[in-house]
């Protein structure tokens, strides 16, 4: 087992818990604001217990390695997700705002999550690869989701404008 490896997936683990708080607190944030989009709720709500249980692996995966969390990257990558939220509900295009962002949060995650797993047998930790597989399909159903619902997002904005402008 590579020392280099192994750190360079220690560190990984930590960013992606780090991204995962970013992602909760990005989530949470948004539901309170989604009344007008019951669809995209359900998703935000549903995805927000996914993210809760992708930090639970990721916990187990560093703790298996006999490492723990990033209290640092945790507490910044939380502050800067409250940040975005609140300049994004400044915005009356929220709703178009937050899926385009989500839309490319998800790819970050699908790409920290396949980096994270071509590192598992170079550093010597096979026993992460499920979780982390699993961590990785989740992203990705969610990335399919936003995607396969821009327009339909987009159409529904549309009408909630005209409604308000009527």
């Amino acid at each position: 087992m590579s020392n280099t490896a192994r750190d360079i997936f220690i560190t990984g683990l930590r960013n992606a818990h780090a991204m995962e708080i970013q992602a909760r607190e990005l989530m949470e944030r948004q539901s309170e604001r989604l009344d007008d989009y019951p669809d995209v709720k359900g998703k935000v709500q549903m995805h927000l217990q996914e993210t809760n249980e992708q930090l639970r692996r990721l916990e187990q995966c560093l703790g298996a390695c006999g490492e723990s969390t990033s209290s640092l990257k945790d507490t910044a990558q939380s502050a800067v997700a409250n940040l975005m939220a609140m300049g994004h509900a400044m915005a009356g295009d929220e709703i178009l705002k937050n899926t385009f962002a989500n839309n490319a949060f998800e790819h970050f995650e699908i790409a920290a999550y396949k980096s994270l797993l071509a590192l598992c047998g170079a550093a010597g930790v096979n026993e992460a690869r499920a979780p982390l597989e699993a961590c990785l399909k989740e992203e990705e159903r969610m990335a399919e989701w936003i995607d396969a619902n821009v327009e339909k997002v987009t159409m529904a904005y549309l009408q909630h404008e005209q409604r308000q402008a009527a």
